[in-house]
């Protein structure tokens, strides 16, 4: 080691030179990392839902969750099987050993569920399986609330939706407390009985309306063209001229016998803001995308197309997580601005300015070859590599102590001792460091970023220590 070390004191300008790409390319990398608040990590739990209306929860637990925990519970690599049964649905939640494939075991629970289908109740529903990503949590919510009727309100949170979704930065931008439109038909029934008509008949002419019906194709000399029927609804009028039954030249259609208007489905989920009713607009980005520029650029998108809605109409944002991302950075940058305080005090008191000055730029140095390093890597700044971050930063200001003390312990003429006494905190310090990853049985960028921080803290403190020894 102590020739590896006098092999970079004989080459001063390769490495000042080599010094300075290392810290350009690190405050490069800062500046243009991807910074988003949660980190991709491959979570190792599932949830299977199985909807079916009207289902108690005695029947959902005996019908649709036995027969499915009996098919998953052999799956390879499962932990734990929790079932909900609850009325109108049942559910499944699967925990997974952290070393198992996602995609893999994404694709058998999948192919298990789709062997059990033919077990459930007919009225069930699709079932659904959702893999838990903490980086598909919506980034921002954009709430569009007002006194206004509420298809006027759908209609511009409907319009801002689909501006927003256009944005590349955006992977889907979804409404919570908005209902769908439908239309809604009341039988008539003594019209029924004066036109000779029964309630099955209605059902099937409105079924068998509102397709695309294939009519084949016609060849000629100049080619061959497919031929369609249109057939789907495009305004009220025409769901009022369904025809339902033919007397002799008489057409009875759906209009005759029924009242049709156009309403909302039942309330599924609601969102308030402020204790007024409203739509929100759940915006979630794309994996690996500057989570400030996405939610800095969906504010602009939003603010320029909202900038002529009435003004009854109020637009807010909540939940941006970008805040955090900023109060963390702002964290980092204190917790390094304070160490190099505290060790360029301590070190002035015992050599003087100028090695306090060498010794106190090695943290920023170091956190700046981090970035970079992290860059290389193609990972993120997110929560968990900046907690590293902040975490590293009492590793590097100890290990700068280590030398000032050597330093001094060499001139006093006690460097065995407290050689030993010196080391060891370090290394308490980083098993300390490493222990919650190692608990949590999670490997992420931020482990990675303070080994890796420390790592090369610990070599400019081994030249300080070889300076004081040599």
């Amino acid at each position: 080691m102590n020739k590896f070390i006098d092999i970079l004191h004989s080459q001063p300008r390769t490495i000042i030179t080599l010094l300075l790409a290392l810290i350009i390319g690190g405050i490069y990398s800062y500046i243009t990392l991807p910074k988003e608040s949660n980190p991709d990590i491959d979570i190792p739990v599932f949830y299977v839902s199985v909807p079916q209306p009207g289902i108690s929860s005695q029947d959902s637990e005996r019908l649709i969750l036995r027969p499915l925990e009996n098919k998953l519970k052999g799956m390879d690599g499962l932990k734990q099987i929790q079932s909900i049964g609850a009325e109108d649905y049942g559910a499944v939640i699967l925990e997974f050993d952290i070393k198992i494939n996602n995609e893999k075991t994404l694709a058998d629970i999948r192919s298990k569920i789709s062997e059990v289908e033919s077990e459930l109740p007919d009225e069930a529903k699709e079932p659904k399986v959702v893999e838990i990503n903490f980086a598909l949590i919506p980034s921002i919510i954009v709430t569009v609330s007002g006194n206004v009727p509420e298809r006027t309100l759908n209609k511009y949170a409907n319009n801002l939706q689909d501006e927003i979704e256009e944005l590349d930065s955006v992977l889907s931008a979804d409404l919570a407390g908005a209902r769908d439109e439908m239309v809604e038909v009341i039988i008539d029934t003594s019209k029924l009985e004066s036109y000779n008509l029964t309630a099955l008949e209605l059902i099937n002419a409105i079924n068998q309306n509102n397709k695309v019906v294939s009519a084949g194709a016609v060849e000629s000399e100049n080619g061959k063209f497919s031929i369609k029927v249109p057939g789907l609804f495009k305004t009220i009028q025409d769901v009022y001229s369904i025809p339902v039954k033919r007397n002799g030249d008489i057409i009875i259609t759906l209009g005759e016998v029924a009242e049709i208007k156009r309403t909302y489905a039942d309330q599924n989920d609601f969102s308030k803001f402020n204790g007024k009713q409203a739509i929100s607009i759940e915006v979630v980005k794309r994996l690996g995308v500057n989570i400030i520029e996405n939610n800095k650029n969906v504010r602009l998108v939003v603010d320029n197309y909202t900038k002529d809605w009435p003004d009854v109409i109020e637009v807010d944002y909540s939940f941006d997580q970008s805040t955090n991302i900023f109060e963390v950075l702002k964290s980092l940058e204190a917790a390094i601005l304070t160490a190099v305080v505290l060790v360029m005090i301590t070190v002035i008191a015992v050599l003087g300015v100028g090695p306090a000055l060498l010794v106190g730029i090695g943290i920023p140095i170091t956190f700046t070859i981090s970035f970079l390093i992290v860059n290389l890597l193609g990972m993120t700044v997110n929560i968990m590599v900046l907690f590293g971050l902040v975490l590293t930063v009492a590793i590097l200001l100890l290990t700068e102590l280590i030398g000032v003390v050597l330093r001094e312990a060499r001139r006093l003429g006690v460097i065995d001792l407290l050689d030993l006494l010196g080391i060891l905190p370090i290394l308490v310090i980083l098993v300390a460091a490493r222990r919650p990853w190692a608990a949590a049985g999670i490997v992420d960028g931020a482990e990675l970023v303070l080994s890796m921080a420390f790592t090369l803290q610990l070599l400019l403190a081994w030249t300080t220590v070889h300076d004081a020894l040599v």
